[in-house]
């Protein structure tokens, strides 16, 4: 047995976090629905995320048919839903400890690349406990996805989820790799499979919207002060949006920031031949005999 607390504040937090994301999840893919807006939906989720009692802990990722994470609309986003795969990966956090999950709508006619993902997410979380190695649960991943007669994103992986901190270790794989670790009890960990109908490897594209604190520092540039003071204090180490600053030159002064490696931008991930992908998350806590997951519909 480990000496886990997992009735302390930390695990309360995170089913928190968990209970009020898996209803935000459920309530957004059901708000999608073609010819309606992006940047509408995810300012509706962020906001329905407040109101439940908790903080985003990332900007809701839209990301539309080739596209696997990355992608939030700006602050004069115009683009609406057509015929497309709709991946909607959303977190939540309670005084810095999260819940991660991301669902896939499919629009596009491709209910099977849909269900991929879903069922391996379920395959990898009836492995869970402690000593398992993350390898056998990409293993399991990769099993079911290529049952499907798709392949697995194998340059994506699920990962560990800390305190203020969005990625963490271990990696989950969503393929079976050589070099793996075990898990412990009291991990609190993110499977998010991803499927494709592609090769199975994203790339980085040119739009970034999110962006992450990369370090402390000082600027003289006043926008550019305004918008890290910002920074520090609503959103620490988590990931942020250009739209959720309120400086009215936001773009300008994080290029600036940027340039002074003191914020790091996350470009749109895309399937690197234009392919969709699709993909299911949940937010798991190894628990002494199995997995608690935080994030599933109650």
């Amino acid at each position: 047995m480990s000496d886990v607390d997992f009735e302390s504040e930390q695990y309360e937090k995170c089913r928190e976090a968990g209970e009020i994301l898996a209803q935000v999840r459920d309530e957004a893919a059901e708000r999608v629905e073609v010819g309606g807006s992006h940047l509408e939906l995810a300012e509706w989720t962020e906001d329905r995320i407040r109101e439940l009692g908790g903080k985003p802990a990332f900007p809701v990722n839209i990301s539309i048919d080739e596209e696997a994470a990355h992608a939030t609309p700006s602050v004069d986003d115009e683009e609406t839903f057509g015929e497309e795969m709709i991946n909607l990966d959303i977190g939540v956090h309670v005084d810095g400890w999260l819940a991660d999950t991301a669902v896939t709508v499919d629009l596009s006619g491709n209910p099977e690349l849909a269900e991929a993902p879903a069922e391996a997410l379920d395959a990898a979380i009836d492995l869970i406990e402690p000593g398992v190695e993350t390898g056998e649960i990409g293993a399991a991943i990769e099993e079911v996805i290529d049952g499907y007669g798709y392949n697995p994103v194998v340059n994506l992986t699920g990962h560990g989820l800390g305190h203020w901190e969005q990625h963490t270790t271990p990696n989950i794989p969503n393929r079976e790799v050589a070099q793996s670790v075990e898990l412990e009890a009291g991990d609190v960990v993110a499977i998010e499979p991803f499927a494709t109908d592609g090769g199975g490897k994203v790339q980085e594209g040119s739009d970034e919207e999110i962006w992450g604190l990369e370090r402390e520092g000082s600027v003289r540039d006043r926008n550019a002060r305004q918008v890290l003071e910002q920074v520090t204090e609503e959103f620490k180490t988590l990931p942020f949006a250009t739209r959720w600053l309120d400086n009215s030159r936001a773009s300008m002064a994080l290029r600036r920031l940027e340039r002074q490696d003191i914020v790091h931008g996350y470009p749109v991930l895309k399937e690197e031949d234009g392919f969709l992908v699709s993909q299911k998350e949940h937010t798991v806590i190894v628990t002494e005999d199995g997995a608690e997951v935080t994030t599933r519909s109650r």
